[in-house]
């Protein structure tokens, strides 16, 4: 128990997070979400301004999600060796300067070089989450992540819309400006609210914090079985989102951009989830709220599957889906923090590698599913991917049964 102890003491003070702090962690990590999300709706009057073909302009959203990818792996870890403080400040600083460049650039090159960046930075989301539940107490680091997490939802659905309306109002650069603008006010606010002098939680070395990520998982089987149920659900909550634009923009539908855009609206019952989950793994009941949410998620297909002939049941099918994926991820995240207090960045940086996965399965899955057998077989393949979610968490619940309440009390990288 002395290396748990030893790591509490050195991640964070014991007082915990305030309700103010909370909710300006959950602000700032969605606006640097968010910065990910403003190009899809955009990419239409991007490739008007630059004169390039609509398959190369989707080197946009490519390149900002491989981006987002290389920081996962090789900036979130740096949150256990470095003062997080300092980590998330720089990040913000840095994310100005990309948005600043995008916003004039005049080539191809600059444009997406500077995407590219703005999307490795935007990993400071996941450096807050990791922050966040290092601060709180482990009476309340359910609640806190929940919340956090709750951000993170809200900036990426909020991130299209507002896109849309900025773009309409001024142009598709005027959503980069607003977003530097945004982040500047962000960052001072967490200047004046992170706690300062906040020893790292490890002394490894870069390297070797690097090597143990993947040893991490390997070892803990509670930390492999979180992150395969998040693969899967983000891969049924990604083949759902991706494919939905094919029958909404076709007969008899024949929805704007605008409509089907709206659609994510109803999302926002996800956040709602993302704080109720967190306060129930705080209680205890992490395994029993996981089950409930895999069969909700479940039945949520027989809904979504009513879109041919009822647009309310599919809303509703939607509202049961998120609420079911956000509950799981949450939940998932208060576990695996509380297994290795010393380790807590370098967790989310492998939890999200799983989700990232999980959400290219389903956006591939998803629109060839659809391909083959249209609407029919995109809710075949959700309801498959939910299915042995369920059936993966049933054959597994026995791993960690006691939940979040039992930390892992050995260094990450010894035997």
């Amino acid at each position: 128990m002395q290396i748990r102890r030893d790591a509490e003491q050195r991640s964070g003070p014991a007082a915990g997070l305030s309700r103010t702090t909370t909710l300006i962690f959950a602000i700032a990590a969605g606006l640097s979400v968010a910065n990910i999300y403003f190009a899809q709706p955009l990419l239409d009057p991007i490739a008007r301004d630059f004169g390039v073909s609509a398959a190369a302009i989707g080197l946009v959203v490519t390149l900002t999600q491989v981006g987002y990818g290389l920081g996962l792996i090789f900036i979130v870890p740096l949150g256990d060796l470095v003062d997080r403080r300092r980590l998330v400040v720089g990040q913000g600083v840095l994310s100005i300067v990309a948005l600043l460049a995008v916003a004039p650039a005049k080539t191809e090159v600059v444009l997406f070089v500077s995407l590219a960046a703005m999307g490795t930075l935007a990993v400071a989301v996941q450096v807050l989450v990791a922050f966040a539940a290092a601060l709180a107490t482990p009476a309340e680091r359910g609640r806190v992540v929940g919340s956090v997490t709750s951000g993170v939802v809200i900036g990426i659905l909020a991130a299209r819309i507002v896109a849309g309306v900025l773009a309409d109002l001024g142009g598709w650069r005027t959503v980069y400006v607003a977003s530097a603008g945004l982040t500047a006010v962000m960052v001072g606010l967490l200047m004046l609210v992170l706690p300062r002098n906040v020893l790292p939680a490890s002394t490894d070395s870069y390297a070797v914090t690097l090597r143990s990520v993947p040893a991490l998982f390997l070892r803990d089987r509670v930390l492999l079985v979180r992150g395969v149920l998040a693969l899967l659900m983000f891969a049924t909550f990604s083949a759902f989102w991706t494919a939905i634009v094919l029958p909404l923009s076709a007969e008899p539908f024949n929805y704007s951009s605008t409509q089907i855009g709206l659609l994510g609206l109803v999302g926002l019952a996800g956040a709602t989830a993302a704080m109720g989950a967190g306060r129930l793994a705080d209680r205890g009941f992490a395994q029993a709220t996981t089950g409930s949410a895999l069969v909700l998620a479940l039945l949520s297909w027989a809904m979504i599957a009513c879109l041919p002939w009822s647009i309310p049941l599919l809303l509703a099918g939607v509202v049961v889906l998120d609420l079911a994926v956000q509950a799981v991820h949450v939940t998932n995240q208060s576990v695996i923090f509380a297994r290795h207090p010393e380790a807590r960045s370098r967790l989310v940086g492998g939890y999200m590698v799983f989700y990232s996965a999980g959400s290219a399965l389903g956006a591939i899955s998803g629109t060839t599913a659809y391909a083959a057998l249209g609407w029919d077989g995109v809710c075949m393949l959700g309801t498959a991917f939910s299915a042995v979610a369920l059936l993966f968490w049933a054959g597994t619940r026995r791993v960690g049964a006691s939940d979040a309440s039992e930390p892992v009390c050995r260094s990450v990288v010894d035997g």
